[in-house]
């Protein structure tokens, strides 16, 4: 496989994962930085993915942390990682709001399941649970979509990572310029078994020390 089926791979993998509840690419970090510079990772739902535009939708309450972090830095990395296959996905880029009433906010709406609007009914994230959610859900109670917002993700660079025993692998795809390569085999890690467990003792004699 040549890079650029790599890069049209990984992408269709994501736009899979938007539909496919069990795919490993389902979950992903939504990394952040506050005003400190200080780094924010939390799990998020991908919940669609467009390989052409490069983009990768997020769903939201727009009382959340991330909703607010984003506002004040809109540049975030995602990473993301499929187990069973030992594949990383880590994507830097920009994150673009939209907010309740928005077109975007207000299709994605129309797309979900009673359940799923039901996340965002009740109070902001972080109260206590006060089982709301459950009868929102039965009763079909739109009140969430007042808070209800739309992260869109647009990548600016993919790095793709493979584990393999013996051969890891590492590629990045930037959009701008398009220039794909194979990253430097001395940037990729590769420890053997009997590596790892030198390493180890090495560094516990060091502690010891």
């Amino acid at each position: 496989m040549n890079l650029t089926e790599l890069d049209e791979a990984a992408w269709i993998d994501l736009e899979l994962a938007g539909t496919d509840p069990n795919s490993g690419l389902r979950h992903v970090n939504l990394c952040t930085v506050d005003s400190d510079g200080r780094p924010l990772a939390r799990l998020v739902v991908l919940r669609s993915a467009n390989g052409q535009k490069r983009t990768i939708e997020i769903h939201t309450d727009t009382r959340s942390d991330k909703w607010r972090k984003i506002g004040a830095n809109p540049s975030v990395t995602l990473l993301a990682f499929d187990p069973a296959r030992g594949q990383q996905l880590r994507l830097r880029g920009t994150a673009e709001r939209n907010g309740p009433g928005s077109p975007v906010a207000a299709d994605a709406w129309d797309r979900l399941s009673p359940w799923t609007r039901s996340t965002c009914a009740g109070g902001p994230p972080g109260d206590p649970p006060t089982g709301k959610r459950s009868d929102a859900a039965n009763a079909g109670d739109e009140s969430g979509k007042v808070v209800f917002g739309v992260i869109v993700f647009r990548a600016s660079e993919l790095d793709w990572f493979q584990l393999e025993r013996g051969a890891n692998r590492r590629a990045m795809f930037p959009t701008d310029p398009v220039v794909n390569s194979w990253m430097p085999e001395r940037s990729i890690p590769n420890f053997s078994g009997a590596q790892r467990r030198t390493a180890r003792s090495t560094n516990a004699t060091s502690r010891q020390g």
